[in-house]
């Protein structure tokens, strides 16, 4: 769903990131339009979470990142949702699902019992995203699928004005990464939050992203997805040797080149 004018959420201007005298990213200009998936794509090391990061204020960087409407209209700081690639904890740690929301959202410690209103917010989250029967599963006996969608019920809680997504089915078998894929898209037009996802599936790129974003360390390419991914820009990203490969003779997925387009666990 796309809001009349393709007024923009976020604007990044001149943006470059350094760490230990290493030029992360550079000279990056890109815009996030209101109510768009925008995809954000690119080989290992590109600088694709590290661009996230920079975008909720995490990494230091040079240049300028303008959230449009809070500009506009006076408001505070817009409302961020972010899906980390992986969560980091202690699986044998006794936390329900329940906790690991009270967690975020009360003041007194969980030991001491669930408020009311953190309870209502968690079972309403957790319904959104088709989920509510793991409210009182214990978060380290859920499976990849089910923990990406607990993050995503808690990213979009507050409902975000811009929801950052990075590789949200990684550690997701292929029929689990297509279902959040269509699954994401119903979410995504029940709302008007803008959504910048970085993903290494080429297929689910071309059936959600309106946008498509194409980094390495510096913007390779972007505008429209079906004017962007081209073989000729594939070619640019990942080398002169990547190639566009499908799942199987007939159902037109298609994906980034194995060896380099997926993270394999590796943060850029």
């Amino acid at each position: 769903m796309t809001l009349p004018g393709h007024h923009h959420t976020l604007e990044i201007r001149n943006l470059s990131v350094r760490a230990g005298g290493t030029e992360i990213l550079s000279d990056i200009n890109a815009d996030i339009r209101c109510g768009e998936v925008t995809a954000l794509v690119g080989p290992n090391g590109a600088g694709k979470t590290t661009l996230l990061l920079a975008i909720l204020g995490l990494v230091p960087y040079a240049g300028e990142i303008r959230f449009c409407r809070a500009a506009e209209h006076g408001e505070g700081a817009p409302r961020i949702g972010y899906v980390p690639q992986r969560l980091d904890f202690d699986r044998n740690a006794p936390m329900t699902v329940q906790d690991f929301f009270a967690l975020s959202s009360q003041r007194y410690p969980v030991v001491f019992g669930h408020s009311a209103k953190s309870r209502r917010s968690a079972r309403e989250s957790m319904a959104r995203v088709g989920a509510g029967h793991l409210i009182s599963r214990p978060l380290g006996k859920l499976s990849g699928g089910e923990l990406q969608r607990v993050l995503l019920a808690l990213a979009l809680r507050d409902n975000p004005d811009i929801l950052l997504l990075d590789e949200p089915v990684s550690g997701v078998d292929l029929s689990g990464e297509e279902l959040f894929g269509d699954f994401l898209g119903q979410i995504h037009s029940e709302s008007r939050f803008s959504l910048l996802l970085v993903s290494h599936d080429l297929s689910v790129v071309g059936r959600h992203a309106d946008r498509v974003i194409c980094l390495n360390r510096r913007i390779v390419c972007q505008g429209a997805t079906t004017e962007t991914l081209t073989p000729e820009n594939i070619a640019a990203m990942y080398g002169s040797d990547a190639h566009l490969f499908r799942h199987g003779p007939a159902d037109g997925h298609v994906h980034a080149p194995p060896a380099a387009g997926r993270d394999k666990g590796k943060r850029d």
